[in-house]
Parts: C-alpha cells; structure tokens; sequence
C-alpha cells in the first residue's frame, strides 16, 4: 500500500469516528455556519493580488516535523500582512500534524479566503468544513472519482464555498474539470513517490480551460519560479513548506512576496 492509498483509509475510518462525536446537527450550530463565505477565487484573481496562498503547515508524511510549535494566530495573521492573498490550513491530525482548532483559529483572526487542507472522501467534511469557518475545500483527483468530485463539488456551492481540484499528472486532469470546481490546482509532489518538479504545472497549464482559475502548489521556493508560471497562466500559488521551515514563516513569506512586485 502506498502512501496515499493508507491516507485515505486511515481518513475513511477517522470520519466515521467523528461523525458519531460531532453529528451534522452539531456542526450546523457552529458560529461560522451561517457565515457567508469569502470567494477564493476572486481574493486570487483581483488586480494586483499576489496570489499566493499561504500554508499552515506544522509536518509532512514525505518531511516529517517542519515547524510542530510554531503559533497559528501569529504565523496567519502574518501572512495576510505580508501580502498573502489567501490561507492554507491542514487539518489532518495523522500524517500532517493539524486539526480543526488549527483552521477556527486561523479563521478567527483574518478576514480573507481560507482553504480547508485535507483528504475529503466524504460528505461529512464538506459540512465539517464549514462548520470550521472555511470558505473553500480542497478534492484529490487521485483519491476520488469524477462523480464523488461533482457531488462532492456540488454540496460545497450548496454551503457557498468553493472547490480547488487538484491533480498531478495530465490522466487526471478531466476528473477535476467538472462543474463542481472552481479552481483547478496542479501539485507538483507526486504523493505516491514524493518527487517534485515544477515542470509539471508548466506542462498541464495550456490543458486547464480558462473558465478555471489555475493554482500551482509545491515545490515553489523562488519568487522567480511564481514569474514563470504566471506567464504560463497560473493565478494561484499554494507555498506552505518553503515558509514553515523557518522559525516565523510570516517574515518568510513577506520577504518572498516583497520580490513578486
């Protein structure tokens, strides 16, 4: 089995187990529910946005423990002041080292789109997103099927959020073209060997249709990098691992973006 393949049934157990601790009921009388979500893909798209999506990420299967004590309320709120567009939080506890209370804390101190980080295989999620004060969710073409994308994708518009896709190689690109996506992310780290190589963002970018925003992730460590693959049409830049190896990812992350003007 590999690596992503034990994610996803590790996640298909974890879900049940907090379906009967927080029950649907509950997370609809959660203070962010009623919340009208923020648009992650106008936050990315507007004229001068810097379009990068700042990532809270405390470990990774593939680099183990990046940044485990590094505070959420600090390294956001600093993001957004560096000039990021938009958060990225994990919230998968198991193999990357976060949690709800990660995302409601991010969520309760900025005020921009912030994209639920996760391995969603379930409806549940999507209402747990939510719930969580998220105003977009991430789908793994890999891990799901056309249609668990297009209902899945569905149910989040119904909740007034938005869904990034995302793909890794060009077979699965026509999966995450469905009318329950908005955005539309190539991953540059193959999750099945860990290689990364930006190239493939470059390769796949003419394949994505204009009607969805494009967002390259992983892999970018150089402002020159984001030049290039906006000139090849991407909006979007998820970076999370570049700045949370530093002791304060927001000093990171301003000194990265000062360089994008």
């Amino acid at each position: 089995m590999d690596i992503l393949s034990e994610i996803i049934a590790h996640k298909r157990h974890e879900v049940q187990e907090r379906q009967a601790l927080y029950p649907i009921g509950v997370l609809e009388k959660s203070r962010y529910f009623a919340r009208k979500p923020f648009s992650l893909k106008a936050g990315l798209a507007q004229p001068g946005s810097s379009g990068i999506i700042a990532e809270f990420k405390r470990k990774s299967p593939s680099k183990g423990d990046i940044n485990v004590d590094v505070s959420v309320e600090r390294t956001t709120k600093g993001y957004v002041e560096a000039g990021a567009a938009a958060l990225s939080v994990l919230t998968d506890q198991n193999y990357f080292g976060g949690s709800s209370a990660d995302l409601e804390t991010a969520r309760a101190f900025n005020s921009c789109p912030l994209l639920r980080k996760d391995f969603i295989v379930d409806a549940y999620q999507v209402i747990e997103a939510k719930s969580m004060g998220a105003d977009a969710i991430l789908l793994i073409a890999a891990c799901l099927s056309a249609k668990e994308i297009e209902t899945l994708g569905s149910l989040a518009h119904s909740l007034g959020m938005e869904v990034l896709c995302e793909v890794h190689s060009a077979d699965e690109l026509p999966k995450a073209l469905s009318k329950g996506v908005d955005l539309v992310g190539v991953n540059n780290r193959n999750l099945r060997t860990f290689k990364t190589d930006v190239a493939t963002s470059l390769e796949l970018a003419d394949q994505i249709p204009p009607e969805f925003l494009r967002v390259s992730e992983s892999g970018i460590d150089d402002p020159a990098t984001v030049k290039k693959l906006r000139a090849a049409g991407f909006e979007g830049f998820l970076i999370g691992e570049h700045f949370m190896r530093h002791a304060h990812p927001e000093e990171a992350a301003r000194n990265f973006i000062k360089q994008l003007a």
